[in-house]
């Protein structure tokens, strides 16, 4: 076991998103904003299992 996930700052998480599912992808959490908070994220998983995070920029 290497690490948690990693992050990956992005332009459109939900566009990211899209793209992630039409290439046949994981997405386990779907665009959307952070519980109390504004800031837009989503996770996907990568082919090993590991997640990768989305934070749209501001």
């Amino acid at each position: 076991m290497g690490f948690g996930h990693l992050a990956v700052a992005v332009e459109d998480t939900y566009a990211a998103c899209d793209k992630i599912k039409a290439q046949g992808g994981t997405v386990v959490r779907e665009a959307g904003p952070m519980k109390h908070g504004t800031t837009v994220i989503a996770f996907v998983t990568d082919p090993d299992g590991y997640k990768i995070e989305f934070i749209q920029k501001k």
